[in-house]
């Protein structure tokens, strides 16, 4: 008898053990997560670490403007000697050339909260030894040296440490509007520092060095305060040589083509300004004009220069730092050759001004675009040569603005810083360096 064939019933392979069966099923039931939208970025004046450094930084500009200010009037009414004023403009600018480099390094070395916190110190021991003497009717000529080198110093270790910690503090989206807020805050406290130190010196002689200590005191009490980091942790094993750590930053800027064509070309235009400085003066005082006026004119300048930062993070959203650059170049160019056609005080405050203003923009854009794109621990120093380099031919423009104005007066002399601004400004087009930066950052 023939038998059927026995038919297998076909089942699903079973897991290897329970617990694979448990997760399967899990799997299966589980539901598919959707990912949550990232939460929207408070805005900056929401950011309470960055409102009170901006605040204690601004407090501690005005504190070395209000200074700044009262040396020469100090020397020159109570003094009594233009040579004496001399030195002690000397020892303030001292510290441009002789700090800037190892303060960069010691930037991007120690914490930057604690190095702004010593300098705010150091500028309070300065001024109070300052006061001390002034009261007790002394006015000793290397103690206001040696305050005005220690404060300088200290303005340039904490301007390069703010300037680092900035991109710590806030959201990269904000980083523009930051720095932009930055630029116009130190116009403000050029354009404040100016009428009130002279208003102060005319009560009391020390009473523009004492308010200069009490915004020392302000600014370190908002530092305190702050909860934010200054910077990124920094590698244990980092080997400590000023040499090396100096020559780091520089290789750093060498390798950066825009940023070394821009440094070169704005070193040329600083050497421009300091002629068109002492180009005013005379072209005031040839019309007959006051020291007033003159005052009038820097008021109106310092507002060109708050519009101007304010408007920088606005540009920077549009246009390339190339174009940015190039374009400032080209309208320094007119304005300083327009310059040749007026005395009056009306017109040289519109034209001021808007040279002040493009140079806040421009200053914005330079700020954001390094912050951008440095390593944060070379902060300190990529920002100390810039200065360095692109300032410190300053010196060279204000030796020749006399012999040129001497010899060619006023009007010619404006003509010709008009031309050299104008070559620049081919030179720029000409760079092949200036046209790397054409992506815009904002």
């Amino acid at each position: 008898m023939l038998k059927e064939p026995a038919v297998e019933e076909q089942t699903a392979p079973a897991p290897a053990d329970a617990a694979e069966a448990v997760e399967a099923a899990e799997a299966a039931e589980a539901p598919v997560e959707v990912e949550e939208a990232a939460e929207p970025v408070p805005p900056l004046k929401r950011n309470r670490d960055f409102r009170l450094l901006w605040l204690g930084a601004g407090v501690s500009q005005f504190g070395g403007r209000l200074s700044a200010v009262a040396y020469p009037m100090l020397m020159v009414w109570h003094g009594h000697s233009v040579t004496q004023a001399g030195l002690v403009a000397f020892a303030a600018q001292l510290p441009n050339l002789t700090v800037q480099l190892p303060a960069g390094v010691l930037v991007d070395r120690f914490d930057r909260r604690r190095l702004m916190i010593a300098c705010d110190l150091a500028a309070l021991v300065a001024m109070a030894a300052l006061v001390t003497s002034l009261v007790l009717g002394a006015v000793w000529v290397p103690l206001v040296m040696a305050a005005a080198f220690v404060e300088g110093s200290a303005a340039i270790f904490y301007r390069l440490a703010e300037r680092a910690a900035v991109r710590n503090v806030v959201h990269p989206d904000h980083l523009s509007a930051a720095l932009s807020q930055n630029e116009s805050r130190g116009h403000a406290a050029g354009l404040l520092g100016n009428p009130v130190s002279s208003a102060l010196f005319t009560v009391l002689p020390w009473l523009p060095f004492a308010l200069s200590g009490l915004g020392r005191i302000g600014a370190y009490l908002g530092l305190v305060a702050i909860r934010t980091e200054f910077q990124q942790p920094r590698r244990p094993d980092r080997p400590r040589d000023l040499r090396a750590e100096i020559a780091e930053g520089f290789n750093w800027l060498r390798g950066q083509r825009f940023m070394r064509a821009a440094v070169a070309l704005v070193a040329g235009t600083n050497v421009l300004f300091q002629i068109m400085g002492l180009t005013l003066v005379v072209t005031v005082q040839r019309a007959g004009g006051s020291p007033a006026v003159l005052g009038a004119i820097g008021v109106v300048s310092g507002l060109g220069g708050v519009l101007g930062a304010l408007s920088g993070s606005w540009w920077m959203k549009r246009f390339s730092p190339a174009a940015i650059m190039t374009v400032s170049f080209a309208l320094w160019a007119v304005l300083m050759a327009s310059v040749a056609f007026t005395a009056n005080p009306f017109a040289l405050a519109g034209l001021y001004a808007g040279m002040s203003g493009v140079g806040a923009a421009m200053n914005v854009t330079a700020g954001v675009y390094q912050a951008r794109i440095c390593p944060d621990e070379l902060q300190g120093r990529a920002a100390s040569f810039a200065v360095l380099a692109s300032s410190g031919a300053n010196s060279l423009g204000a030796l020749s603005a006399g012999f040129l104005l001497a010899a060619l007066g006023p009007a010619h002399t404006a003509l010709g810083a008009g031309a050299v601004m104008a070559l620049i400004v081919l030179l720029a087009l000409a760079s092949p360096a200036v046209r790397s930066g054409r992506e815009v950052i904002g």
